[in-house]
């Protein structure tokens, strides 16, 4: 590589990574689609978050699992039985919280959260549930795929 596009800081690594992530979240968005999921860019965004992760991609990816699965079912039941009010909404990212914390998942609770937060705040044609279920299901494609890539694609630690 020239000296102009190493100062740049495009190195070897750089065009790996990538080219590794294009590859993988592409794959992800293809697969999804495939799958005819009503929110397929939820497959390709969990992708990217554990394939250029920082941290060991099956740590995060069993994280973002768990977080995304807890926070599906509490947005669930606080949307379908309880009142769109933002006391019960704090309610909810508490209880992601506690529950993170009781499983010693601490790491899945920004995903809980959020999944909450989605399921619960928007509005939505489909009921909580469903809603919920889709979003787990487009969570656990990307996932999957990203895990896929990283066993069969690994990269250097120092890389990331």
């Amino acid at each position: 590589m020239s000296t102009v596009l190493r100062r740049l800081g495009l190195t070897r690594e750089a065009l790996i990574i990538s080219i590794r992530t294009s590859v993988a979240s592409v794959a992800s968005l293809l697969l999804a689609r495939s799958l005819k999921m009503p929110e397929f860019y939820w497959a390709p965004i969990s992708t990217i978050v554990i394939v250029l992760s920082t941290i060991p991609p099956l740590t995060l990816a069993w994280q973002r699992f768990a977080g995304t699965a807890s926070g599906a079912v509490i947005g669930a039941l606080l949307a379908t039985y309880a009142p769109h009010h933002w006391l019960v909404y704090g309610v909810g990212v508490f209880a992601c919280g506690t529950l993170s914390a009781i499983a010693r998942h601490g790491g899945s609770f920004r995903f809980a959260a959020i999944t909450l937060s989605i399921v619960f705040l928007i509005a939505h044609t489909s009921p909580a549930w469903i809603v919920a279920i889709h979003r787990f299901l487009e969570v656990s494609v990307g996932i999957a795929v990203a895990l896929l890539v990283t066993v069969i694609w690994p990269v250097s630690p120092k890389a990331n």
